[in-house]
């Protein structure tokens, strides 16, 4: 990848601490990771409307959505796949030098592509929230179609079926949606976010 010249990072006159202070909460990155129809983006949306109703500041960034505009050029390969989570953790990066909190939504199936992100943040900035979920289920559930369309060998290189998904080793939490309600997964983040001091 060619690197632009010349260019020098500007601090603002605003900091990510008064921006924190003003929030009344810490800025973090929730990385929900898992198969696809795990119930990240449901997980994600449920636990910024807690959020949104607690008067914390928060924003999703989902796969679907990413690809639309900022992602739109890349496609599914190993090395496309790496290059939208690099893109989506500095992303996230600047979200949380905002002073928010940002809850993704990615498969983002390679254990290597997510530490990258985990190490452009600060320790305290990341949590990985591994979304549990038997491939079995996610294929009950096969909200898009995409598990049949995979099975039929009309998606290649589909997560869970011809390309690996990497389980995390060890995530901050994990929420088995296969076991669980929504609201008791809900709980099980927000509790998180307190003890963490997040919140």
């Amino acid at each position: 990848m060619q690197k632009a010249a010349n260019i020098h990072w500007h601090t603002t006159a605003i900091t990510k601490e008064d921006r924190q202070k003003l929030n009344d909460h810490k800025s973090v990155v929730i990385w929900f990771t898992g198969l696809s129809g795990s119930g990240k983006s449901t997980l994600a949306n449920a636990v910024e409307r807690r959020l949104y109703d607690l008067g914390k500041r928060s924003y999703v960034l989902d796969g679907d959505n990413i690809r639309h505009g900022l992602n739109r050029d890349l496609g599914f390969s190993p090395d496309d796949r790496k290059e939208n989570i690099r893109r989506i953790g500095e992303v996230s990066k600047l979200f949380v030098d905002g002073g928010s909190i940002v809850l993704t939504a990615f498969i983002s199936p390679y254990k290597e592509d997510r530490q990258v992100v985990r190490e452009l943040l600060q320790p305290d900035e990341f949590l990985e929230v591994f979304v549990k979920c038997s491939i079995n289920e996610c294929e009950n559930r096969d909200p898009k179609g995409l598990y049949k369309k995979a099975r039929n060998g009309e998606i290649k290189e589909f997560t869970g079926i011809s390309a690996p998904y990497e389980e995390p080793s060890n995530p901050d939490l994990v929420v088995e949606t296969d076991k669980l309600t929504i609201e008791e997964c809900v709980e099980k983040v927000i509790e998180k976010l307190k003890k963490y001091f997040i919140i």
